[in-house]
């Protein structure tokens, strides 16, 4: 079983600046974190949080929450206690690490900054650099870095005012809400930040592949394509050869594929180029009908729905058997052949 473990932060608590969405960020993006769309256990995740006390003075917790929450004291979380369970993400040679932080965020004369509730001037907050540098030196395979926080795209471009050199080590992905530049916005109608509301759209299916898997590259593809240009943009820095999903989704209104019923387009296909003669026998409203044949003909027309195979010269698959037409693979139909021949499905 894969080590996979994640760190995920929210504050609001921000005396004079309070944010009204951060904690449910962060609430919605542990819990998706912590378990497959089936429940199978997915990433181990600690989820601190820092909510506007109570006129009480007390912290509101959810009690149906999936995830072990800590809420921190009235006085929100501080800088050291954020450092320590960052460098605590870190350590280990797991398969991946995850660190995901809504809150403020500045941008300061030496680079950018995650403020935390008891930074009073923004060049007395936690550096992105630090960050940066306790995931280079880590063991885990696969880091991943999430910021929904203003000026967030400034992470992964260091400063070197202090004299070191610094860059994106291998095996890192990051995704900010919004270049160095911008703010990154909330949506108080619906409870979350711009950015995470996109976020948890992806990690519930919306960016799932034909295999139900959501990567990195998915989710940015998605969040991209989301916002208008005019909009905060995010940012995607990556160096990789290759990454792993970071959720699955199987349920029943998702399009994904058993792994097995995908393997089979190998089978019907000898190339990509390759086209399938149709005949009425494929059809089972035909009486000439094959049973063997209609029961190829379920599965094409399963490739059919999640556009991996067209009919050639008809508008339907129907059509192009009653008229022994054929049918071939789309582009995305020879691009998953391709992953079959290399045994990557």
């Amino acid at each position: 079983m894969e080590r996979r473990k994640a760190l995920v932060v929210g504050i609001d608590n921000y005396p004079g600046q309070e944010l009204d969405a951060a904690v449910s960020d962060a609430r919605a993006v542990a819990k998706l974190l912590a378990r497959h769309d089936d429940g199978d256990p997915n990433f181990y995740v600690k989820l601190y949080t820092a909510p506007v006390p109570k006129p009480d003075g007390t912290m509101a917790v959810p009690e149906d929450s999936d995830v072990e929450e800590e809420c921190a004291d009235k006085n929100g979380i501080p800088q050291k206690f954020l450092r320590e369970k960052i460098d605590e993400l870190f350590q280990g040679d797991n398969d991946i690490a995850l660190f995901y932080f809504s809150g403020h965020g500045a941008l300061t004369g030496v680079g950018g900054t995650v403020i935390t509730s008891d930074t009073k001037i923004a060049a007395e907050a936690l550096p992105m650099d630090e960050i940066l540098d306790l995931a280079n030196n880590s063991k885990a395979r696969e880091k991943v870095i999430i910021l929904d926080c203003c000026h967030s795209g400034a992470f992964g471009s260091p400063n070197t005012a202090d004299g070191k050199v610094r860059e994106i080590s291998q095996g890192m992905v990051v995704f900010s809400a919004a270049l160095p530049s911008q703010k990154a916005m909330e949506r108080k109608s619906i409870g979350h930040g711009t950015f995470t509301e996109l976020l948890i759209e992806a990690l519930n299916g919306a960016a799932a592949d034909l295999l139900g898997e959501i990567t990195p590259g998915a989710i940015y593809h998605y969040v991209d394509e989301a916002l208008g240009t005019w909009e905060q943009r995010p940012v995607f820095k990556t160096n990789v050869t290759g990454w792993s999903f970071l959720r699955k989704v199987t349920g029943p209104d998702s399009s994904a594929l058993p792994r097995g019923m995908v393997r089979k387009i190998k089978k019907y296909f000898a190339d990509p180029e390759h086209e399938l003669p149709l005949s009425p026998e494929y059809e089972p409203s035909d009486p000439s009908h094959d049973p063997d044949k209609v029961a190829i003909f379920q599965d094409l027309r399963t490739f059919a729905g999640v556009d991996l195979v067209v009919p050639v010269g008809e508008d339907h698959m129907y059509w192009a058997a009653m008229r022994s037409k054929s049918c071939k693979l789309t582009p995305l139909g020879k691009r998953y052949w391709r992953l079959v021949k290399e045994n990557r499905v």
